[in-house]
């Protein structure tokens, strides 16, 4: 394997047990689990999250990439964004349990158009398959 591959395949790795473990914590939260306040959950998460930028990063410099010029890429970048602000909401005590699931649906939706870019190395690959 490539250096390049190396890090595409962590990077891939990390992405699906960062969604994984979104989605177990988030079950965990609606249920009020004792199991969110262990130290292990609390920091696994942000290791894991950062293996992934790491890897994201490295992908970036073997393939000499400047993401800020590279359409699908911003929109990847934006599209992450959205989906951690929803992943907040989620994971926030004193929301609603309506809210919540609205906001674990949306960082769901996020996630996914995320991957749908990263596959097709095309942003508008996501919104094109909805007017099929």
């Amino acid at each position: 394997m490539t250096p390049y591959e190396v890090a595409k395949s962590v990077h891939v790795t990390c992405a699906a047990l960062s969604i994984g473990g979104f989605v177990a914590r988030f079950q965990l939260a609606l249920r009020g689990s004792a199991l969110l306040r262990r130290p292990w959950i609390r920091v696994a998460p942000h290791v894991n999250d950062s293996i992934l930028l790491a890897a994201a990063i490295v992908m970036l410099a073997l393939a000499r990439i400047d993401p800020l010029h590279v359409n699908w890429l911003q929109a990847k970048i934006a599209a992450l964004f959205v989906y951690i602000l929803f992943a907040m909401l989620a994971m926030r005590e004193g929301r609603g349990r309506g809210v919540r699931i609205c906001a674990f649906a949306a960082a769901l939706l996020s996630f996914g158009f995320i991957v749908s870019v990263a596959l097709t190395r095309n942003a508008l690959a996501p919104i094109s398959a909805l007017t099929r």
